[in-house]
């Protein structure tokens, strides 16, 4: 049996198109006429597009329960029209070895309700220094390796790790940030950090992704390794475009930036400079979040903010936003390819309504943590 999602507008070879599309045994499928038992669906105009990727969440299982659970982190993905998300390693135990990562695993097949894929450490314990992890050894159940949330502080431990990755066509996650710097210049410690593993990304030739990327000096930073030939992509977050220092104050890391900033990441967005939109989903309990903590959750809200920021706001095409939110990052770690919607792929299929208004109320969030600045927003696109 056949399901036909009818009167819909379908993004195919790179724009929408009116039509129409069947699913079957979980896999998108010919069409051809709906025949006596199939279900017809009548999508009412609305936008289908290929299910929503996310290169940087943290999901905080296991380890950290009382912030997110895969269940719920997955459940307000699946809110949010994410069919994949990546999570970040640091956890507890940290995934640095294929039998602390298949704790983690383990919870995944237990409890997710939509796609998730790990990243292994690039050093063991998370810890930035000291000894590298078996890349080999997790590479086969992992889509990159990060030592997201510290960053990998010494220079010649992430040269070797470049080394390693690049004899084995394996991609680092950058967290940017000189920890030595931060504290009393955080704008320099993300500037420099960049820098120095774009240098390294060029010379070892190892794929490199940097995550978050909120400052004006990093967009031409990679717009010049781009052009040198660097394999690098990065991402910027829904917050970093929507909110400034001036807006809002809330902690995050990297930090909330000026209005210039905000500008640099729109127009890198333009000219394809940023390859993909990330939300860095940081869920904290209401105790850690007044004592501190830094990081808001996003899943639920990054595309109505996305949409409402840069199509209505800066008049971005909406294929452009569905590049950033699923084919670009689906491409970054070499997932299925998001670009259109072809017969055999999965049915990861994600119905958008842009008239849609809606005001965030972070209590009906379905992630465990209530941590959204976007409380009281009125958003468009859901």
């Amino acid at each position: 049996m056949k399901t036909f999602y009818t009167n819909a507008k379908i993004f195919r070879n790179g724009r929408f198109e009116p039509g129409l599309i069947a699913v079957e045994g979980g896999r998108i499928a010919a069409a051809g006429e709906p025949r006596p038992g199939d279900r017809v669906v009548d999508l009412g105009g609305r936008h289908l597009v290929p299910g929503l990727v996310d290169v940087h969440v943290h999901l905080r299982e296991p380890g950290f329960p009382q912030k997110e659970t895969i269940a719920t982190g997955t459940a307000a993905a699946a809110r949010g029209g994410y069919t994949t998300v990546c999570s970040m390693p640091n956890l507890n135990p940290a995934p640095d070895t294929p039998a602390t990562l298949g704790e983690q695993l383990e919870i995944i097949r237990r409890d997710a309700v939509v796609r998730v894929k790990p990243y292994g450490t690039i050093t063991m314990g998370q810890r930035g220094c000291g000894e590298l992890v078996d890349f080999a050894a997790l590479a086969p159940q992992v889509v990159g390796f990060s030592d997201d949330g510290r960053g990998v502080q010494s220079a010649a431990v992430m040269a070797k790790a470049f080394a390693v990755c690049s004899q084995r066509g394996l991609t680092l996650m950058s967290h940017a940030e000189d920890m030595d710097v931060s504290p009393w210049d955080y704008r320099l410690a993300e500037n420099l950090e960049t820098v120095r593993n774009l240098h390294l990304c060029g010379y070892y030739g190892a794929r490199l992704h940097l995550c978050h990327v909120s400052t004006k000096e990093a967009v031409e930073a990679v717009q010049q390794a781009k052009w040198a030939g660097a394999p690098v992509t990065c991402e910027v977050t829904p917050h970093h475009l929507w909110f400034t220092r001036d807006t809002l104050d809330y902690r995050v890391n990297p930090p909330l930036r000026e209005a210039a900033d905000v500008e640099a990441l729109v127009e890198g967005i333009r000219l394809g400079v940023v390859d993909a939109i990330a939300t860095d989903h940081a869920p904290h309990t209401a105790g850690e979040k007044a004592a501190g903590a830094a990081g808001m959750v996003g899943l639920e809200t990054a595309f109505a903010v996305c949409y409402t920021k840069l199509c209505v706001q800066q008049g971005l095409p909406l294929a452009r936003l569905q590049e950033l939110m699923s084919t670009a990052p689906a491409a970054i770690l070499g997932l299925e390819n998001k670009g259109g919607l072809a017969p055999g792929m999965d049915a990861d299929l994600v119905l958008v309504d842009l008239h849609a208004r809606w005001t965030v109320d972070a209590a009906r969030l379905h992630s465990k943590s209530k941590n959204s600045p976007y409380h009281g927003q009125e958003l468009r696109g859901q």
